[in-house]
C-alpha cells in the first residue's frame, strides 16, 4: 500500500514486490545464508584471495563489477561481498544478496566521530539517524531505525572474547558528506549522536524489509569533534583486516 505524502521522500509503499526484483536476472545461484557485506577496501578479496576462493558471481553495476565469494570460516559456509560507499547503491546489492540467499548480515565500516574518541576504536551502534535518502523507500518515515539486537548480541560477544573494549553508539547515516555543517554537527551532536557514516540506516532498513538480520561494526578514523579543526587522521585504515575478522566472527554465531 502507498501512503502518499507532498514530500516524495516521506512516502512509503510497504508492497514487497516492485517492477524491478532484486533477483530480475534469474542467475543459478544460492548463495549462504551468513554474509559479511563490508565497506573494507581491498581486504575482501585480499582475503578470498588468501583462502582460495573465486568469485561465484558479479554484481554488475554501470561502473563496476563487484564479485562476491563463497568462503568457510569456523566451519560454516559465507558470503562474503564488497560494498560500495553511499546508501542508495550499499542498499541496492544488498538488496540483491538477499534475493539470492543472504539472511544473516554483518558489516563494517569507517565512521567519523563527534565525540573524542581515539582513531581505531570499535563500535556497535543500537540505532542510526536516517539522513540519508534509501531507508525511506524500505521503512515508514521515522527519525531513528533500530539494529537487530540478535546481530549486536553477536557482534559483542565477539568483541568481548577477544577482549576488546567497544560502546554501543547512535550513529548519523547523511547522503551529504560535504554538507556536514558546524551547525549541523552540533545539532546532532546534541541529540546523543556520537558517530557520522554513511550507510548504517539505509543498509538496517533493507535488512529489516526483507526479514534479513543485519549489524555493523563501526572503527573511528576522522573527527568532528572539534569543528573547528578538521582531522582527518589516517582514515581508520590500519583497522580494515582486523575488522574483517570480527566480521567474519560475528556473522558465524548468527
Amino acid at each position: 500500500m502507498l501512503i502518499k505524502n507532498e514530500i516524495p521522500i516521506l512516502e512509503f509503499d510497504s508492497d514487497k514486490s516492485a517492477v524491478i526484483t532484486p533477483d530480475h536476472e534469474k542467475l543459478n545461484i544460492k548463495l549462504p545464508e551468513r554474509c559479511v557485506y563490508a565497506f573494507l577496501g581491498n581486504e575482501m578479496e585480499k582475503y578470498a584471495t588468501k583462502v582460495g576462493s573465486s568469485p561465484v558471481a558479479h554484481f554488475e553495476s554501470e561502473t563496476k563489477l563487484y564479485p562476491v565469494y563463497v568462503i568457510e570460516h569456523n566451519g560454516k559456509p559465507i558470503t562474503l561481498c564488497q560494498a560500495p560507499v553511499g546508501a542508495a547503491a550499499a542498499a541496492q546489492i544488498l538488496d540483491w544478496l538477499i534475493g539470492y540467499g543472504v539472511r544473516k548480515i554483518i558489516s563494517s565500516g569507517s565512521c567519523g566521530v563527534l565525540q573524542d574518541f581515539e582513531e581505531g576504536c570499535f563500535l556497535v551502534p543500537y540505532r542510526a539517524l536516517r539522513d540519508e535518502g534509501a531507508s525511506y523507500h524500505y521503512a515508514p518515515p521515522s527519525r531513528y531505525i533500530e539494529i537487530n539486537e540478535n546481530a549486536r548480541k553477536a557482534i559483542k560477544s565477539t568483541l568481548l572474547d577477544r577482549g576488546i573494549k567497544y560502546r554501543e553508539v547512535t550513529t548519523w547515516s547523511t547522503d551529504g558528506f560535504y554538507r556536514e555543517t558546524r551547525e549541523k554537527v552540533e545539532y546532532r551532536r546534541a541529540e546523543g549522536c556520537e558517530t557520522v557514516e554513511m550507510e548504517c540506516s539505509a543498509l538496517a532498513a533493507c535488512a529489516e524489509f526483507r526479514g534479513a538480520t543485519f549489524g555493523m561494526i563501526l572503527y573511528t578514523a576522522d573527527t568532528l569533534a572539534n569543528v573547528d579543526k578538521y582531522d582527518e587522521r589516517s582514515w581508520g585504515k590500519d583497522s580494515e583486516e582486523y575488522a574483517l575478522m570480527l566480521c567474519l566472527d560475528a556473522v558465524s554465531r548468527l
